[in-house]
């Protein structure tokens, strides 16, 4: 996949297709030369796997879905000619949309729902968690901000989220 690129001003567009609806990812230049990076909104769902070309799965699972999303966006870091490692990166913010589960009913079985509420909360906090700790070991974490939701675009995804990033040239000379 390669990048329309539309540059003004400090702000350099990242975008695919021809008509698109929003950019892939927005980079600010900033006065020193670091550039301020805010990827779009991904699940770890249909979205990042047809990026990765990665097999098709039902539901995703935190475990998967949070390193397919750093994934893509390293991918697109790479395309954009920026750097070659999501490490290169440090992330200011994550804010998340989490969906509601997509199985059992609340109606049917609220016990059962609810139990997976908290599964799907602990299984993202270890897989954001485990993400930094194995791919960013030296960086920061960022701030998160999570909202819940009835469901976002990707039915085959129980979260949605986007991040602000920094790229240090000081770090990387």
């Amino acid at each position: 996949m390669a990048f329309h690129i539309k540059q003004r001003g400090k702000l350099t567009y990242y975008y695919e297709g021809d008509e698109p609806v929003l950019s892939n990812m927005v980079v600010e230049t900033l006065p020193d030369g670091d550039l301020r990076i805010c990827f779009s909104g991904l699940t770890g769902g249909y979205s990042a796997k047809g990026i990765l070309k990665l097999d098709e799965l039902a539901f995703m699972e935190p475990e998967v879905e949070i390193p397919l999303v750093f994934q893509c966006w390293e991918l697109w870091l790479q395309e954009a000619g920026i750097c070659q490692s999501i490490a290169d990166v440090d992330f200011i913010e994550i804010h998340a949309f989490g969906c509601q589960p997509k199985s059992p009913s609340p109606l049917v079985d609220p016990a059962g729902y609810a139990r997976e509420q908290e599964r799907l909360r602990q299984a993202y906090a270890r897989a954001y968690r485990q993400f930094f700790k194995e791919h960013c070991p030296d960086n920061g974490l960022p701030a998160r901000f999570t909202v819940h939701v009835v469901d976002v675009p990707d039915q085959a995804a129980s979260y949605e989220f986007y991040g602000v990033a920094l790229y240090q040239k000081a770090l990387h000379t």
